[in-house]
Formats: C-alpha cells, structure tokens, sequence
C-alpha cells in the first residue's frame, strides 16, 4: 500500500476511530490524541492488510486500554463528581451512528477496562467475536463472557425511548427557567421524585462536591441558587448531549457549562452538568465557530 494509499484509510477511518476512543475514555480531547498515536503506527506496517479497519481498531483499543489504567489512577483524585466531556450534537443534526447515552458511559464506569472494551465493540462497535477476541488478545469464550457480564451491569442504562425533538427543547426550555427562577411549583412537575443532580467542576470552578439526590433537596437547591444576585445563568443555545437533550449556558461570573437532562416517563431523573473548563476546550471553539 502505498504512503497516500495508507493515509487516505486512516482518514476514512479516523471518524469511526475517534467515536470507538471517546466511547472508551470519556474524554474528547484524549480520545484525539489516541487516534493521533494511532497514525505512526499505522504508517509504518509492513505488508499487506485485508481489512484495514479491523487492524485500525486493534490498535487504537489497545492505546485506549493501556491509557485507561493512568485515567483510572487519576479519577481516584479528581474533586467531586467526574463526568464525560461533554459531546454536543446540535438539535437538528444526524444522531450519531452508536446509541450509546451519557446515561450508558456512565454505567459503564462501573466496567473493567477489558468489559468496557468488549461491550462497545461487540454491542456497540458490532465487531464479530473472532475479531474482538484477537484485538483484547483473549479467547473466544472469555471475550462472550466479558461482554455477557458488561450487558448485564449497564442492563438498565440502555436507551428505552428518545424525545421527538420538540419535547426536548420544551423540556429543556421549561427547566431552565423553573431552575433559573427557583420556580417550585413548575419544577416539581418535571422533576422525577428520585431525580439526581451530577455536577463537575474538577476543583477549577464552583459545583457541587457531592451527588444531589431527591426531588426535595433538588428543588431547594435551585430555590437557594435563584435568590443569589450572581446566579442568572443565560442560555446560550440547546443541544443534544452524548444523545441526552440538554443546553449549554453561561453564568455571571462567566463560567460556561453544559447541562444534560436524563428523562424517563416524561420527567427528568437526571441532570449532568459539565463546569470543568478543561472538559469544555471543544465547546467554547464550537460556540466560537458557529458566531464567527
């Protein structure tokens, strides 16, 4: 194969590649530099390789393992709760090609890296069992039994329903301005009793260091926020988030953050909200593109 012949496989593959290694990390920005070691890897194979593909996937699973146990290390440190970077999907773009939700890659912290790996490419990824067995260098029968018992633990985080796009945005809409404006009675007609709130903020920005768990301490939460001359948050645009519908907006002190609505049964159960500035590097240069 020739320099430019190899260069142009690994660019039809480098979008599949990017969502397999963002899957697998959690984080937009090390799943680029993954996909970026991938390339002198690549580029100097010697012979022949029938399916470009399967050999592209080994090697940027394989990269994203050996990066799982430093990330692993860290998480163990990192301040408050831990949450994917965030990837926004505009309203009206092409759902990406996975259903794999916020809700689900966070189940799937619960996975050994090995589980996880197995999961996305046989559930997700749908590489055939002989392939997975060779990229996690495992047997057959053990790769199915990886994959079997990561089904069973993300069981219950699986998407069940989506939103038509209209009800998100109103859903959207209508908990901006309940929880902008500490409104009681409109939040507690959306909230579920057992919603939760996840808040990141990584030790740069304020956020909330523990969980927020049931409808009451949520909606004081938002009652409390609401009277802070400070806290008016402004809505910069709505989005889809890692397939969960959600917003991004900024507060007076000009922290820009992102918020993920997890919905059952028509009431929101969950709420992700991203403020580590680190995590948001990519959504301030999409914000930026779009108004240049």
């Amino acid at each position: 194969m020739q320099p430019d012949q190899r260069l142009a496989v690994f660019e039809a593959q480098r979008p599949r590649l990017l969502r397999l290694a963002y899957r697998m990390l959690g984080s937009l920005s090390e799943a680029e530099d993954v996909v970026q070691d991938a390339w002198p890897r690549w580029a100097v194979v010697s012979g022949g390789v029938d399916v470009p593909a399967a050999y592209l996937t080994r090697i940027v699973t394989r990269l994203c393992l050996d990066q799982l146990k430093s990330a692993r290390a860290r998480r163990e440190e990192y301040v408050g709760a831990w949450l994917p970077e965030p990837l926004l999907q505009q309203a009206d773009e092409e759902a990406i090609a996975d259903d794999v939700t916020l809700t689900l890659m966070m189940a799937m912290e619960r996975l050994s890296p090995l589980e996880r790996a197995a999961f996305l490419l046989h559930d997700i990824f749908e590489t055939p069992l002989n392939e997975v067995a060779a990229t996690l260098e495992r047997e057959p029968a053990a790769v199915r039994q990886l994959a079997s018992r990561a089904r069973r633990h993300v069981r219950e985080a699986r998407p069940r329903f989506t939103l038509s796009p209209q009800s998100a945005s109103e859903l959207v809409r209508a908990f901006h301005e309940a929880s902008t404006k500490g409104d009681i009675k409109m939040l507690s007609g959306i909230l579920a009793d057992e919603v939760a709130v996840f808040s990141d903020g990584g030790g740069k920005v304020l956020a909330f260091r523990n969980v927020v768990r049931g409808m009451d301490r949520v909606i004081r939460l938002f009652e409390g926020l609401a009277r802070k001359a400070a806290y008016r948050p402004r809505l910069l645009c709505n989005v889809m988030i890692d397939g969960l519908p959600g917003f991004v907006s900024i507060d007076r002190g000009e922290v820009l953050q992102t918020t993920a609505l997890e919905v059952r049964g028509g009431k929101i159960t969950a709420l992700y909200i991203v403020r580590n500035p680190d995590k948001l590097r990519h959504v301030e240069a999409l914000l930026a593109e779009q108004t240049s």
